[in-house]
């Protein structure tokens, strides 16, 4: 995926121009000298730069040195004297230098050896996406070879039974396989960031495809245990969990969609990429899975565990608690929306911001490194990027340009050395490189990135014409998204909710329902955003879990998060309200429909929200600080939407609602239902012998 793709606003364009021109700026590196005592005019810091030279000149990936003391204007010396940097480019394409760092890294380490009264240690795009790629490969490998025996061993305390537990598993890696291969096909119509968006398919499609896997496996062997014979069984899963599951899955498809609406390729990709891995463990769930309990039959319950199973009752625990539940249905309503909101209440405080190598846990050598030589040079890591375009860059009107703004940009005290320029073969793009104040995301940089754009520039700008100037960097892309995401969000919201809305509608012909359903899962949403950023953002408890914090949300989490989280809890509620609903249909009063609902479907909730809580919290551990948010803001959300939400707000809204909640206005009875069929009566006559209870 191109830089471009990602970026948004004056970014964007800046990337663009790069690209149009061809342009690659090469990867820069930088080996940080540091001493306690020693200053850079002392005979030992000296030569230990001298030797670093010479050692670099040696590698064969290694070009444009640049010494702190053969350059006394390049601004590679702190203001103490006792730090200072060589910089150097990787050879070849920037996309490619974490490939090629390698050897220089270790080299670098022996020069450290070599010399211990110093420090010496390198730090740079390159070195830190080597660092990245590691760690992330390491963590990727022990979620995968974690989640499988995890899911597996949840599965089979919920059926008892090997077979049975490993059919779920089986889909849904199977959906995973197939998600994955599919999106790499179709990265060659829409770029694709494969790092995020594999692992965003894994976890998502592993979550999912058991859901739906365990809704119909589940309702099947209830069925079977009432007497049906195999063949019933299976057509009342079909027609009951099997429309759930269909349901669920087009509602999944539909949140993900909005992700299209965002305006951003990144999103994009993730959209897709997300609903395909999500169509795939839907059709599994549909097709193979049906086929192969035909095929199976009452075999699925073989090689049972010993494990001490009661029969299902509907005066068990969870109908004793919703029973009480619907006895006090106003204070159960208040209670429990009002612990969403409080829990909401952060939300409004969320400060978001792009992932940088920055966010890499800060006990790798690497990112030790960074923080010193942000000590030293502040901002020199994190530089901002005036990029310009004209027929000759070099010319002597572009290098008078070049001087105004270079004293221009000193003169604000926001912007500082080293100025580094980089123009292009053509002599038609230059990339101007320099330091700002703050830290790349606070109130100083946003004030320096402005003061660039709005106060430095356009004097300048406005006397070249023909001449196109843009800027970029870390702290200009963040402003540029967060500016996107604000005026896009709102149709996002618009396009997920009104679609949602319709499906839920037509399939449950209730106007209550549908609008419940909608509010329900945005209290969910916006409690789990409150959690996150009070773990993440202002650090509240993020020590008790482990967790790294730098002070903001991932700038694309928030509407991911929305989308996912909107979709996937509507699994729940699609699959207890469709239950609700055919035991109303049944001859059931509402309240009864609603607490038989809730029992019946109990375990099977309750097991699929444990998997989802474990696969979710399971990336939750991995190094990279945008997946251990994404991972722990999906299990929260999970996690309150199976029990204060599914438990709580859900029947007691629906007893208080009474008859409303099946209202459906006569002008709008033309609508078609999507709804699943009545129940009918078991003859007994022609029932298979029942099987244990799951």
């Amino acid at each position: 995926m191109k830089d471009w793709q990602v970026a948004n606003g004056e970014s964007r364009r800046a990337a663009q121009i790069l690209d149009s021109a061809g342009f690659k700026i090469p990867a820069r590196e930088s080996v940080l000298i540091q001493s306690k005592t020693a200053t850079v005019e002392e005979p030992l810091f000296a030569a230990t730069v001298g030797g670093l030279v010479q050692m670099l000149s040696l590698q064969k990936e290694v070009t444009n040195i640049v010494s702190p003391i053969g350059n006394p204007t390049a601004g590679l010396v702190s203001k103490d004297r006792h730090s200072a940097l060589v910089q150097f480019d990787v050879k070849g394409k920037p996309e490619n230098a974490d490939k090629k760092i390698a050897p220089i890294m270790k080299a670098v380490e022996e020069a450290q050896a070599g010399n211990p009264t110093v420090i010496v240690a390198e730090f740079g795009e390159a070195s830190a996406n080597h660092a990245i790629n590691e760690r992330f490969g390491k963590d990727m490998t022990r979620a995968e070879y974690t989640s499988l025996p995890l899911t597996i061993l949840i599965l089979m305390l919920a059926f008892g039974a090997i077979v049975a537990a490993g059919l779920p598993v089986l889909l849904a890696f199977s959906a995973v396989l197939a998600a994955m291969g599919v999106n790499l096909l179709a990265s060659h119509l829409l770029p694709t960031d494969e790092q995020t968006v594999s692992a965003i398919i894994l976890m998502i499609g592993m979550a999912v495809g058991i859901d739906y896997s365990l809704f119909y496996l589940r309702r099947e062997r209830e069925e079977r245990y009432r007497g049906r014979t195999p063949h019933d069984a299976l057509l009342t899963a079909a027609r009951t969990s099997g429309q759930a599951v269909l349901i669920s899955g087009a509602t999944v498809l539909i949140a993900m969609a909005g992700m299209f609406v965002s305006g951003n390729s990144l999103f994009s990709t993730i959209g897709l990429g997300t609903m395909i891995v999500v169509l795939a463990a839907m059709v599994g769930s549909l097709t193979v899975l049906p086929a192969l309990l035909h095929r199976l039959g009452d075999k699925v319950d073989r090689l049972r565990i010993p494990i001490i199973r009661g029969r299902p009752r509907d005066d068990g625990p969870w109908g004793r608690f919703v029973g009480r539940v619907l006895e006090r249905p106003l204070l159960s309503t208040a209670l429990s929306a009002g612990a969403l909101a409080v829990l909401a209440l952060p939300a409004f405080t969320m400060h978001t911001k792009l992932p940088m190598f920055t966010d890499l846990p800060r006990e790798l050598n690497i990112m030790r490194t960074y923080d010193r030589i942000q000590a030293a040079f502040p901002g020199s890591q994190t530089p901002a990027q005036v990029v310009v375009k004209a027929d000759n860059v070099t010319s002597p009107r572009m290098q008078k340009a070049f001087s105004l703004f270079r004293q221009r940009a000193l003169a604000t005290g926001e912007l500082f050395k080293p100025f580094t320029v980089t123009v292009n073969p053509d002599k038609t793009v230059a990339v101007i490189d320099f330091a700002t104040a703050g830290n790349s995301d606070n109130a100083a940089s946003i004030a320096a990135m402005h003061t660039l754009r709005d106060t430095v520039i356009p004097p300048i700008a406005d006397r070249l014409p023909g001449v196109e100037v843009a800027t970029s960097g870390v702290t200009a892309g963040t402003w540029d998204f967060n500016q996107q995401m604000k005026h896009r969000l709102p149709w996002v919201f618009l396009f997920v909710l009104g679609l949602a809305f319709a499906l839920l509608l037509l399939t449950f012909r209730s106007l209550v329902i549908a609008a419940k359903a909608v509010v329900l899962n945005l209290l969910s949403v916006g409690a789990s955003y409150g959690i996150l950023v009070a773990v993440f953002q202002h650090g509240w408890g993020a020590g008790l879990f482990g967790f790294d914090t730098n002070g903001a949300i991932v700038s694309w989490l928030p509407l991911f998060l929305f989308v996912v989280l909107f979709g996937l809890s509507m699994d729940y509620h699609v699959f207890i309200l469709s239950r609700v609903k055919e035991l109303h249909d049944a001859g059931e009063t509402t309240e009864t429909a609603v607490r038989l609902a809730i029992t019946r479907t109990a375990s099977t909730v309750t097991s699929a929200a444990i998997i989802m809580v474990a696969v979710f919290g399971l990336f939750a551990t991995l190094s990279l600080i945008q997946f251990e948010q994404m991972g722990f803001g999906l299990a929260v959300a999970v996690l309150l939407d199976a029990t204060i939400v599914r438990g709580v707000l859900l029947p007691a809204a629906m007893k208080l609602l009474g008859d409303w909640n099946w209202y459906l206005p006569t002008w709008l009875e033309w609508l078609p239902t999507l709804a699943p069929e009545g129940d009918k009566p078991v003859d007994r006559s022609k029932a298979g012998p029942a099987v244990p209870a799951i």
